[in-house]
């Protein structure tokens, strides 16, 4: 791999480990791949508000690959309001059979995207131009296997425009940062209102800085 110097590499995959999470050296490629695209692309646009690699990898690429373990290997997932593709393409890289589809509505995290796509040759990865709240059933089915956002909105404005989009049985993976007891307590009456529950809570410590954060898997009722 190119960029990374091999001890950065292995730091990574340790913390990964710890996880239980343990990827192949394909998977791990196109990562680098991923990651290098975004460091050039960083270089002309703020896709992340972060420019070193390390932190994008202690800061945004590990928690976006947490809650691998906990979804399915296969089926279908939607990422809304994609961005630098964070958590989409590490969920995707690490469960290459889930169908993926992107929503962006920003031109040029829009071609950063598909070029990654392209780059990392990533297979049933579809990005799609627009706000969720524009894109009709044509280009998108109303209900995934997996939904997943990062940073969009706050969540309780957040879980609706989600929600709708789960399918019974399927799960929505939601990053709370340092304030998930009081989001779910906020959230209480969507969640029940969507037949939403608590699947699984996630609690981890930034690797490097100590500052703590949760991310939050959510079941729909069958």
């Amino acid at each position: 791999m190119s960029n990374p110097g091999i001890d950065e590499i292995h730091a990574f995959s340790v913390l990964l480990r710890n996880r239980g999470i343990r990827l192949d050296r394909d998977q791990w490629v196109q990562l680098d791949v991923f990651l290098n695209e975004l460091g050039l692309w960083n270089q002309k646009i703020n896709l992340t508000g972060i420019s070193s690699r390390r932190r994008i990898m202690e800061e945004l690429l590990f928690d976006s690959i947490l809650p691998t373990p906990f979804l399915p290997d296969e089926h279908t997932l939607l990422d809304i309001g994609s961005g630098a593709g964070f958590p989409a393409v590490p969920i995707k890289i690490c469960k290459p059979r889930l169908k993926c589809q992107l929503i962006e509505p920003n031109k040029k995290k829009v071609r950063f995207l598909r070029q990654v796509i392209r780059l990392a040759r990533l297979c049933d990865i579809r990005v799609i131009e627009g706000r969720i709240e524009q894109v009709g059933d044509a280009l998108i089915p109303r209900e995934y296997d997996v939904v997943t956002s990062r940073a969009f909105l706050p969540l309780p404005a957040l879980l609706p425009l989600c929600a709708a989009h789960v399918a019974p049985g399927g799960c929505m993976a939601t990053f709370l940062g340092n304030r998930a007891d009081a989001l779910v307590q906020e959230t209480a009456e969507v969640m029940e209102r969507y037949a939403l529950v608590p699947f699984k809570r996630i609690a981890y410590p930034l690797p490097g800085k100590g500052t703590k954060r949760e991310i939050l898997i959510l079941r729909r009722k069958a």
